[in-house]
This record gives C-alpha cells, sequence and structure tokens, in this order.
C-alpha cells in the first residue's frame, strides 16, 4: 500500500517554526529598550582596564575591540581582536568579581553594554539568546585552545599568518580578499608573542608575495593560508 503523502499545508508550517529560524542577535538586540545601553568610542580608547570590577557584559555592534593584559612586569600581550557580533566581559557570569583583561577600542566602535542582571535575565527567558551566546563561549573555548598550541610549538612567521587569517575570518562564506582595519605592527607583535622587527620583517615578506596589501587598511588574501600550511623556517 502506498503511504499517503504529507500535506503541503503542514509542511509549510513545519518550516515556520520560530526554533529552525536563524537567530539574529542584532536583530534582538536593536530594540529601544537596550538602545540607551549603547556606547560609543573613539579609535584607542579604553572600555574598561585589567584589575576593574567586573559587572557587565558588552556587546560589539560596530568596529574592534583589543583584548589585552599586562604583566606584573610590565609586559602586555594582546589576547583577542574581536568584531562585530562578538561578545566580551562575560567573565563577570563566572563570578569573575575583577577584569583579568582590558578592553581598549581599535577603531571607533558602538559597543553595548549589558549589566550583569540583564544580561542573566535574558539568557534565562530567552533561548535563542542563550544558544546563541552558548555558541560564543564554545568558539571563544576552541581559539584559546588553538591559540595554545600554536605558541607553543610553531614559529613567529607562522604564528603571524594564522593571526592574519583569523583578523580576515578566513573560512567564513566570504570573498577570499579581505580588508580588515588596520592593526599596528605592534600590537601584531603582542598578539604573536614577538618583537615588531620581526613582524615588520614578515609582513614586508607577504606583502612581496603578494598575500596582504596596506591600500586603504590592510587587505588579506587567502593564498597567505599557504604559510600557515607549509612549514616555515624555524624562529
Amino acid at each position: 500500500m502506498a503511504s499517503t503523502p504529507r500535506s503541503p499545508r503542514k509542511n509549510a508550517v513545519s518550516a515556520a517554526r520560530p526554533d529552525k529560524v536563524p537567530f539574529d542577535a542584532d536583530l534582538f538586540l536593536d530594540n529601544p529598550a537596550l538602545s540607551k545601553h549603547v556606547v560609543e568610542f573613539e579609535r584607542g580608547e579604553q572600555i574598561f582596564s585589567q584589575g576593574d570590577a567586573g559587572d557587565s557584559v558588552y556587546y560589539i555592534r560596530k568596529g574592534a575591540v583589543k583584548l589585552s593584559v599586562v604583566s606584573k612586569q610590565g609586559r602586555e600581550a594582546v589576547v583577542a581582536i574581536l568584531e562585530p557580533g562578538d561578545f566580551f566581559g562575560e567573565g563577570c557570569l563566572a563570578a569573575q568579581s575583577l577584569r583579568l583583561s582590558s578592553a581598549t577600542a581599535v577603531t571607533a566602535a558602538s559597543v553595548l553594554r549589558l549589566e550583569k542582571a540583564r544580561m542573566v535575565r535574558l539568557l534565562r527567558s530567552r533561548r535563542a539568546m542563550s544558544e546563541r551566546f552558548i555558541a560564543h563561549l564554545l568558539t571563544r573555548n576552541m581559539r584559546i585552545e588553538e591559540d595554545l598550541v600554536d605558541h607553543l610549538f610553531n614559529p613567529s612567521e607562522r604564528r603571524l599568518a594564522r593571526a592574519l587569517l583569523l583578523l580576515a575570518r578566513y573560512g567564513a562564506p566570504e570573498d577570499p580578499v579581505r580588508t580588515v582595519p588596520r592593526v599596528s605592527q605592534e600590537v601584531l607583535a603582542q598578539m604573536v608573542g614577538t618583537t615588531r622587527s620581526r613582524v615588520n620583517f614578515f609582513m614586508k615578506k607577504f606583502e612581496r608575495l603578494g598575500f596582504i596589501d596596506y591600500k586603504d587598511g590592510l587587505t588579506i588574501r587567502g593564498g597567505l593560508l599557504t604559510v600557515v600550511l607549509h612549514e616555515p623556517d624555524a624562529d
């Protein structure tokens, strides 16, 4: 006996279920109740400092933000460069009373500041928001593990190439060429754990090979991936 075909009406209803629609964090967070919590920062302006009270979570609407830490000896290391769609400062949700890092605007940035209590309410009441935030945390955790392996086993040339590809979000469904906000060589050195002179040497090499371009910002091409895939000379 032939099976009865499904009703087109039933299929249409099923396809329109809310939980099947991708969550749009920008659309969700862009409402009058939250707009008053959006803060504008100029390039180089500090959003919070290492050691400040951790009382809120931030969401980047526009621009780029640098997370960095400073040792007791005064040495600074850049932990991450974040872009629109990224959260930061989420340590306060895990009873982190003091900031373990500093956040600074790399470019002019528009940032939504959500107090800890408000963020907790959103995560408890909005399943889609909660799932989006968990995905962010998992991605950040994987990135930290990859960064650790990178610093332990790879020479500075490969670390720099990987850092540039991450800035360009290489692998996303976009063109293999992307222009990103120009990041200083000093910041890149702090990201990969090497000297500015070494970064300058490799950046000139990448430019000569056609992997990067400094016109109208920093243009990064997919060909830079060859530096990551092939074994470069050791430091």
